[in-house]
Parts: C-alpha cells; sequence; structure tokens
C-alpha cells in the first residue's frame, strides 16, 4: 500500500516516519516550501527523541519522501491521511477546522482510483462526516470511504506510542475501509495490539473523551496537593496510595503547575464546545479549564510569596520552559504564565532549558537572559524555580545550587528534589503538596 500523509506538523511527521517504518512507501506533503526543503536536508522542524533517526534511516531506504507537490501523492496513494492543525479558534474555543476542510477540497480532484481517506487531525465529532460531503461535492466520481483513526501520540515519547500503542481506535464503516486498515496496521495485529473499530463519531470523541479524562486526573491531583499543604500531608504518598487501586492507576498523579501543551488545553475546550452545541453538561470539564487556567496563572504567586511578598530587583533562574521534558513544545506551557507574571513584577529573569529556547524567545517578554546551561543559569540568582522536569535538572545536587547561587529560595514546582535534602543544604525550599 501507498501512503500519502498531508501536513507535516507533530503528527503527520510522526505518523508519516512511522508507518514508512512499517515499511510502507509514504510521501508526507506540506504546502511550505522551506519546510520541506529543510527536512529533505535532515533538518527537523521539531524536536522528539529518535525522531531524526527514524526519518533518516527510512528516506535513505527509498521508503519515506517529502514534498509539496499534493497531485501525485495523492492520486498514487491506497490510503491518504488528514494530519493537519486544528487549533482553538480564537475568540468562542471552537476547534478551527479550516486547515481540515481546506485539505480535503484540495486533495479530493486528484483522486484517481478508491482510496481511503482518514483523519488523523483530533478533530469534533460530525467532522468526518463534513469531510466526505466535501470531497463528494468537489468530485463527484470519486471512490473512496472516510475514516477516523485519532492519535496517541506523548510528545517526548511519540515513537514508542506508535509502534506499541495501548490501542488503535479506528473509526470506519464498510468492510473495504477496515480492510485497508487492518492491512495498515498489520504489523500491529501481529504483537496483539487491541483495535477497536467503531462509526465515525464514536472514533471522533473516543480521542476528546480521553485526553480530557486526563486533564481531569491531573487537576484533581493538583487540587489534593493544594489540599495536602492545608492539612499537612504529602501528596506523593497519597498520589501512590490513590495509585495502588488499579481502578484508578498511577498515571497522571504528578502534582505540578498545571498542564500545557498541543493537545489537552485545546482539546478540552473544543469538548466542551461541543457539549455545549449539544446542549449537554459537561461541567467537570468545565472546572477544570478554569482551575486549570487559574492554577498556571498563580504559580509566580508561589514564587514571589517565597521571597517575602517582593521580587523587585531580584534575580531569577527558571530552569525549563517546555510545558513538559523531552519536547520543545511551548504551546500552553505554565512557563509563559510564570516568566511574564514575574517580569511584570519587576524581577530579572535567567532562563534555560535544553531543547526549547528558541521556540520560547519569541512567547516570552523581552529583557529576559537567556543561559547556555542549567549552572550558567543559576549564576548569581537569589532565587531559582524548576518549571519542567528535564532530566539534568534531577542531576543537580544541592552543592551545585549552593555554589552558583548568591540567594537560598528554590521553588520546585514538579517535586523533583528531597525537601530534606534541599533544607539541610541551608535552602528555603517550596514544593507541591509537601511539607
Amino acid at each position: 500500500m501507498k501512503i500519502a500523509v498531508v501536513g507535516t506538523g507533530y503528527v503527520g511527521l510522526v505518523s508519516g516516519s512511522c508507518f514508512s517504518e512499517f515499511g510502507f512507501n509514504v510521501t508526507c506533503v506540506d504546502k511550505d516550501p522551506v519546510k520541506i526543503q529543510k527536512i529533505n536536508q535532515g533538518e527537523i522542524p521539531i524536536y522528539e527523541p529518535g525522531l531524526a533517526e527514524l526519518i533518516s534511516r527510512n528516506v535513505n531506504a527509498g521508503r519515506l519522501h517529502f514534498s509539496t507537490d499534493l497531485g501525485p501523492a495523492v492520486a498514487n496513494a491506497d490510503a491518504v491521511f488528514i494530519s493537519v492543525g486544528t487549533p482553538a479558534r480564537r475568540g468562542n474555543g471552537h476547534a478551527d477546522l479550516s486547515f481540515v476542510y481546506g485539505a480535503a477540497e484540495e486533495l479530493a480532484v486528484h483522486l484517481k482510483k478508491y482510496t481511503v481517506i482518514i483523519t488523523k487531525s483530533t478533530v469534533p465529532v460530525g467532522t468526518g462526516r463534513k469531510v466526505a460531503e466535501i470531497v463528494a461535492r468537489v468530485n463527484p466520481t470519486a471512490h473512496f470511504d472516510m475514516v477516523s483513526n485519532p492519535e496517541f501520540l506523548r510528545e517526548g515519547a511519540a515513537i514508542s506510542d506508535f509502534m506499541r500503542p495501548d490501542r488503535v481506535v479506528v473509526g470506519a464503516e464498510t468492510d473495504a475501509a477496515r480492510d485497508a486498515m487492518r492491512a495498515l496496521y498489520r504489523p500491529l495485529f501481529l504483537i496483539e495490539t487491541p483495535i477497536l473499530f467503531t462509526n465515525l463519531e464514536t472514533s471522533e470523541l473516543i480521542k476528546y473523551a480521553s485526553n480530557a479524562f486526563l486533564a481531569v486526573k491531573i487537576s484533581y491531583i493538583n487540587q489534593m496537593a493544594d489540599l495536602c499543604e492545608a492539612v499537612g500531608a504529602d501528596v506523593h504518598d497519597v498520589a501512590k496510595g490513590m495509585g495502588l487501586d488499579k481502578r484508578i492507576g498511577n498515571k497522571f498523579l504528578h502534582p505540578g503547575p498545571g498542564y500545557g501543551g498541543s493537545c489537552f488545553p485545546k482539546d478540552t475546550l473544543a469538548l466542551f464546545k461541543t457539549a455545549e452545541t449539544y446542549n449537554t453538561d459537561v461541567s467537570i470539564v468545565s472546572a477544570v479549564i478554569d482551575f486549570n487556567y487559574d492554577r498556571k496563572a498563580k504559580m509566580a504567586d508561589r514564587v514571589i510569596t517565597a521571597m517575602g511578598g517582593s521580587v523587585i530587583g531580584t534575580s531569577i533562574a527558571i530552569l525549563g520552559l517546555a510545558f513538559k521534558p523531552e519536547t520543545d513544545d511551548m504551546r500552553d506551557s505554565p512557563a509563559i504564565d510564570i516568566v511574564t507574571t514575574l517580569i511584570s513584577a519587576g524581577a530579572k529573569l535567567r532562563v534555560y532549558d535544553p531543547k526549547a529556547m528558541e521556540e520560547a524567545k519569541p512567547l516570552l517578554p523581552h529583557g529576559i537572559t537567556f543561559c547556555k546551561s542549567a549552572t550558567d543559569c543559576l549564576n548569581g540568582v537569589g532565587a531559582a524555580v524548576v518549571v519542567t522536569e528535564w532530566n539534568e535538572f534531577r542531576a543537580l545536587t544541592p552543592s551545585q545550587f549552593a555554589k552558583e547561587m548568591v540567594g537560598n529560595v528554590l521553588v520546585d514546582l514538579r517535586n523533583v528534589y528531597e525537601p530534606s535534602a534541599m533544607r539541610d543544604a541551608g535552602f528555603h525550599y517550596v514544593s507541591i503538596g509537601r511539607q
């Protein structure tokens, strides 16, 4: 089978590369000629562990191709994945489907044989039906089936998530479409990966329902962390005690400054807006959206409080900018709120992230010092704030903090360090949900 992937963003690039690793001939198409040129020269536009090597290996094997020419890629394909962005629309929070619908119109004219058209982008319920309508309108003679196949890729672990997923969800309503998807995912059938076949609407909703539930777990443990601080409990032990219950599980029970990234913020909002459109109550999701927004906004207050109520003129190190480790993604990162508030409060900031520095620069206020390393970032500061739990920050010892810093305030928003060790070293140590 030959595959065309429309869009070389995070999902398209990872999915197309992984399908080529399965042995399929894959062409990834993007409108941006500079982006395609850079990829063809070996410059990968995103940071994802192992992705550069995966792309190089399959390009050299002749299975993976990158192009700006949609026509030949679609005409020769047995399966076409739509993997373009679906950001939240400014003003109302609904998913912006203009890129999805635009891709449908453009690819429709190039269909020459039976083709499975698959939405890989995260889209609201009803989108697949609308895409099918667009394709049929633009090309009434097109022979195609519409499929929903949402992605469940975690940034920083996307390749392993694709190659060994918990499950594959496929919304398909004809035997031909289901057979085509079985062929595409045959390597996963061989390792007995659960593959769930549903209708289009169910598949589309599973993606949003899954992400919203994980966002609920994150916000729940963050609220428990606040309660732990109030009553003198330890949130790590609370999370462990909860996670040992197999009905709950231990994933996503890690307290912190709130969720960010490319999925949870926009997907929870899109799910809420979908429910609103259908006059259905999802008040839990609505509360999570509000709580997470407020939590990120309040994280800088913890730093200001730790500094005695004022940070005017204080040099502060910010360790970590990306919304999570092993990615350069800055979308809705808590660091943006924290940095912006501290600058407004009069602090002088030194910042460092192992991968997200270039992504962060246009999103952060002026007057920030971007540093070359963690120790450089800590040099001469009165306080330090851990925002992203990169492994290289975990490796920092109390003595290294003490050697570089002139002050003794350490605000650990990811609970990376042992409170007793930091306090024994003379630090005023503030963490989340621990005494």
